[in-house]
């Protein structure tokens, strides 16, 4: 048997045995994995796709430590919402304060318009992956298929609601972590083989100082996705809730270090252009099954992020207006904004709009947590954390800059 083809039959077979590991009963019947799904699958539909071929190109041996100070910022964001979580189910003298309700508020309007812009994101990727491995790949055809995934967004949610569509959740993130785990064992495979022959590739950093910066905090959102466990409130209790978040942020840590550890060593920089879509090239020089997985994966995982989105800026949306601006009009002002920004942006651009929609949420969340923490008496150390983190996500907020204006492309 051809290596090729027995790395290929060894991919798949780790991509399926993964698969039902995920829908055995241990874990499809387990409360908390249930609950992880959710964030599970918002974090890593959020950059797996796109986020290596960024790091490599800005930080070259360097992608490693960036991609462990977004988890470790990610983590840091989710300690805040957490304790926002438990805190509203303890009674405290906080739970009148007239300044908290008001960044509630703030921050559930910053959450509606992230996931608009998040939308987006998805969108543009289902576009782009969709028509990356056929004749008709090109930036327009892919803006069309982005725009036609909108309209069918659009029609489903005005006339039936995205029930059905919501309960394709669990399956879609079983594919997509069963596909990785094909991924990360070709990588180690591909991994072992450079290192063997000596080709291992140690680049330098393509970016440096304050543009290395700004970058950083533009990227936030490939690690976001954690904070849908704060609105599973009818379904799971918060001891639930924080423990499904901790564990997606841990697991998906381990994903992305692991995923950037390999690529960012196994490939020659300049073996791929920084383009939307390049992580499917580079998986075709390890084996051509893989191209069409991460398809099929990329397909799945932004859709049905993109669903959950559209579904929760809907929902927020009736809910802040208290019922004047229905659901249906919240879907379609979505679509509306998302339309715009397909056709106005490249997703590089919305990458970065993105990011600081999200720092804007975990600011005032964080903001919260700080608030709260002075009015209840927390440990100092405690609040200074949290001030701290408002300080960092403004920073994210104002600076956070895209791949093509840090000139990292």
């Amino acid at each position: 048997m051809e290596p090729a083809v027995a790395l290929d039959i060894v991919i798949v077979l780790s991509a399926v045995i993964a698969g039902g590991v995920l829908l055995s009963p241990r874990f499809s019947r387990s409360e908390v994995w249930r609950a992880t799904v959710t964030p599970l699958a918002s974090i890593i539909g959020s950059g797996f796709l796109v986020l290596a071929p960024i790091l490599v190109s800005a930080y070259g041996r360097g992608a490693p430590l960036v991609m462990a100070g977004l988890c470790l910022g990610a983590y840091l964001f989710g300690a805040a919402i957490r304790y926002n979580i438990m805190a509203r189910h303890v009674e405290d003298p906080a739970d009148n304060d007239v300044s908290i309700e008001r960044l509630e508020i703030a921050a559930s309007w910053a959450l509606v318009f992230a996931f608009m812009i998040s939308v987006a994101y998805y969108l543009n990727l289902f576009g782009a992956f969709g028509v990356s491995l056929t004749l008709l790949d090109s930036p327009i055809n892919a803006k069309l298929l982005t725009s036609a995934a909108y309209l069918l967004i659009l029609v489903v949610g005005w006339t039936h609601g995205f029930k059905a569509l919501e309960r394709m959740e669990y399956a879609a993130v079983t594919l997509k972590l069963g596909i990785i785990a094909g991924l990360l064992v070709g990588l180690i495979w591909y991994f072992y083989l450079q290192a063997s022959a000596g080709q291992l590739f140690f680049h330098e950093p393509g970016l440096s100082g304050w543009p290395a910066f700004t970058l950083g905090f533009g990227l936030i959102i490939t690690v976001q996705g954690f904070e849908t466990s704060r609105y599973l409130g009818h379904d799971y209790s918060s001891d639930t809730r924080i423990k499904s978040m901790q564990l997606a942020q841990l697991v998906c840590t381990v994903i992305y270090m692991a995923y950037i550890g390999l690529f960012a060593y196994a490939f020659d920089r300049s073996q791929f252009h920084l383009t939307e879509t390049a992580i499917i090239d580079m998986m075709g020089l390890v084996t051509p099954v893989l191209p069409l997985l991460l398809v099929a994966a990329a397909l799945a995982a932004q859709f049905s992020a993109a669903i959950a989105d559209t579904s929760g800026s809907g929902g927020l949306v009736e809910e802040l207006t208290r019922g004047r601006m229905t659901a249906r009009y919240g879907y379609a002002l979505l679509v509306f904004i998302g339309l715009l920004m397909t056709w106005q942006a490249d997703v590089f651009q919305i990458i970065a709009y993105a990011s600081r929609a999200f720092a804007a949420y975990y600011t005032l969340q964080s903001a919260i947590a700080t608030r709260r923490a002075f009015v209840v008496g927390e440990p100092w150390s405690k609040r200074v954390g949290f001030s701290l983190l408002v300080a960092l996500g403004t920073m994210i907020v104002v600076f956070g800059n895209d791949v093509e204006s840090s000139g990292a492309n």
